[in-house]
């Protein structure tokens, strides 16, 4: 009868609900990017709008003031009029200033990531690829603006890359181009409080006690699998340090922690390890696993003999603790409290 006023309370309404409330939440997402979308295009004209009239009209530093009281007079509930913001949105115009060639492809980058980002980029960044870098990363990831200024002063962007490996004559192009980006080198602990005589197995602790901080410097689609899995080879039982699931390369992703200079040994026993895992883990689906050796230090010449007649896709990277960084860039990493927040609100939704 269409005049039952009974509440719905079967199983189909309930899950009928929980799809209708998913749904409007995305829509909300959807609308918000809109939104920061169609604001920042208006803040790139307005930029283009008041270079142009300073420039050519010799309009001097009075006019920011006046167009401010004009504005926020008309729309008193708008923040972004304030004078020291239009001088942000004159400043961010004039920065990509050059970049014309590629406008329109540039204006829908950086109207993707929110203001604030933006105002972070081009305030750390030295160069137009450096800063265009780390748009499309915070686009790709997804990145907080705390992550982004932490990835920023890290040197991310310096780093990625860079470790030693063997990838271009173990791995089948485009796995192998893709493998050598994923890693980095130096990876930077500076979340780590740790003395210098540290040893492998506190670097291993500090590092699992803060997996979150540690899985962001490692990047984005390492799943942490497990430390010291045990690998049986005939009688034996073998334990490599940490071991990886990479999402992205579809492969396992074994890490030895070494708190010395790296040795040619290393590199055998690393190799030896990723055969075992190939041999017992390994899926149908799965591409080869690979192995990254983390040591104090290294010297390079010697890492890349030790690499050049392996069989198994090998990398070799340093890695620097907060003590071994320069106080100036100590001072101006985020705490490891604020990271946390922010990796926080990032699972949240907030």
């Amino acid at each position: 009868m269409t005049g039952n006023t009974s509440l719905p309370t079967s199983e189909n309404y309930r899950q009928w609900l929980a799809a209708l409330k998913t749904r409007f939440r995305q829509v909300q997402i959807k609308a918000a990017v809109a939104v920061n979308t169609a604001l920042l295009q208006f803040y790139w004209e307005l930029g283009a709008d008041i270079v142009q009239r300073q420039d050519g009209q010799a309009w001097g530093s009075g006019f920011l003031e006046r167009l401010s009281q004009d504005l926020r007079a008309e729309f008193p509930q708008v923040q972004g009029f304030s004078k020291r913001n239009l001088e942000r949105i004159r400043q961010w115009r004039q920065y990509w200033a050059g970049e014309a060639e590629i406008a329109t492809q540039l204006v829908s980058q950086l109207t993707a990531i929110p203001w604030g980002h933006n105002l972070a980029i081009i305030s750390k960044c030295r160069s137009h690829a450096e800063a265009l870098y780390y748009v499309q990363q915070t686009q790709a990831h997804g990145w907080s603006r705390a992550v982004l200024t932490h990835q920023i002063e890290s040197g991310l962007w310096q780093r990625e890359g860079q470790a030693i490996s063997n990838f271009a004559s173990t791995l089948p192009a485009p796995q192998s181009e893709l493998a050598a980006q994923v890693l980095k080198d130096p990876y930077i602990f500076d979340f780590l409080n740790l003395t210098p005589e540290h040893s492998e197995r506190e670097l291993e602790r500090a590092l699992l006690d803060h997996i979150t901080q540690f899985l962001l410097e490692l990047g984005t689609g390492f799943a942490y699998i497990g430390r010291q899995v045990p690998l049986q080879v005939g009688e034996r039982e073998f334990f490599p340090d940490l071991l990886f699931y990479h999402t992205r390369l579809h492969c396992y992703v074994v890490v030895e922690l070494k708190t010395v200079d790296f040795e040619p040994e290393f590199a055998g026993k690393l190799n030896f390890y990723l055969k075992a895992v190939d041999e017992q883990m390994r899926g149908a689906g799965d591409a080869p696993t690979i192995g990254l050796l983390l040591c104090k230090s290294k010297d390079r010449l010697v890492a890349e003999y030790a690499l050049s007649d392996m069989h198994k896709p090998l990398g070799v990277a340093s890695y620097q603790l907060a003590h071994e960084l320069p106080q100036a860039l100590r001072d101006k990493l985020p705490s490891i409290e604020a990271l946390e927040q922010e990796l926080k609100e990032l699972g949240s939704g907030e």
